[in-house]
Parts: structure tokens; C-alpha cells; sequence
């Protein structure tokens, strides 16, 4: 696997040594955050390949972050939702339904279901990070398949 980095924003400094050693074992370059602020600049400045989130951040709330990510950076970087304080159906299906989560997990997690699917989403990540053609040269070439085939069939 290509060296990965992810971001890891939690409260919890214990929580936050406890998964950078996790994702470090891992191979996994690991960055991390106290605050909603400074997870957005790192975000900014590192451009992780996945962001693990504990929403309930000072500074800026983890949904703003998202929403902020999303909207100002353009990104659409995974993010999982790690959390002990959002609990329940009605919250998981608001942050995949509104804000486009990967993933939801209420603590406590089982760190080894955690690690396999933070691996799985950045190798994802590598399949689609392959270069697609140009709209306009698709669009094109779907142009002229139109017309040799409206050159092919007989008229009436």
C-alpha cells in the first residue's frame, strides 16, 4: 500500500494516542487534532486521505468541519464518525444521509474492525484516484459513435 496519512480530530487525548498508535503500526502516517480549527488546517495543509472524527470538537463543532471541508476545500475525502457522545439511530442516519459520512461508530469501538475499515476505504481510495478522459473528449467521441451509426442504418 502507498504510504497513507489520515487525520484523527478527537477531545479525548487518551482516545487520540490510542489510534495513532493504531494506524502508525499500520503504516499509516497519522496526524492529529484537539480542536475543530486545527484539524481544518490540517486537513488543509496535509490533505489526509481520510478523516477519523470525534464531532463534539471546541473550537469548530465536527459537523461544521465537515460541512467546511466539503463546501470550502471541495474535498470528498472519507470520514468516519467515531463517537461516544452522538448515539443512536436518528444521529448515524443524519451524518451519512446529510453530510455524506463513510462510516458512523459509536464508542466503544473494536479497534481491530476500526483499523480494517479505515484500510479498506484509503486502498479504495486508490482505485479511483486513476486519471478519467476529459467531458468534452468523451462527449465527443459519443458524438461522432452517434453519427456513424445514424450513417449505418438505412432510411426509410
Amino acid at each position: 500500500m502507498a504510504e497513507k496519512k489520515i487525520l484523527i480530530a478527537d477531545f479525548d487525548r487518551k482516545n487520540l494516542d490510542h489510534l495513532a498508535s493504531l494506524f502508525s503500526l499500520a503504516n499509516i502516517e497519522v496526524f492529529i487534532a484537539m480542536d475543530g480549527q486545527d484539524a481544518y488546517e490540517k486537513f488543509q495543509s496535509e490533505n489526509p486521505d481520510l478523516l477519523l472524527l470525534e464531532p463534539m470538537l471546541p473550537k469548530l463543532h465536527g459537523f461544521d468541519l465537515i460541512k467546511k471541508i466539503r463546501k470550502e476545500l471541495g474535498k470528498n475525502t472519507p470520514i468516519i464518525i467515531l463517537t461516544g457522545i452522538y448515539k443512536g439511530a436518528q444521529h448515524k442516519n443524519e451524518a451519512v444521509n446529510a453530510l455524506g459520512v463513510a462510516d458512523f461508530i459509536e464508542k466503544p469501538f473494536d479497534s481491530e474492525q476500526l483499523k480494517i475499515k479505515v484500510i479498506n476505504l484509503i486502498q479504495r481510495e486508490d482505485h479511483i484516484d486513476e486519471e478519467l478522459p476529459d467531458p468534452d473528449s468523451v462527449f465527443e467521441a459519443l458524438s461522432e459513435m452517434a453519427g456513424e451509426i445514424e450513417g449505418a442504418v438505412p432510411k426509410k
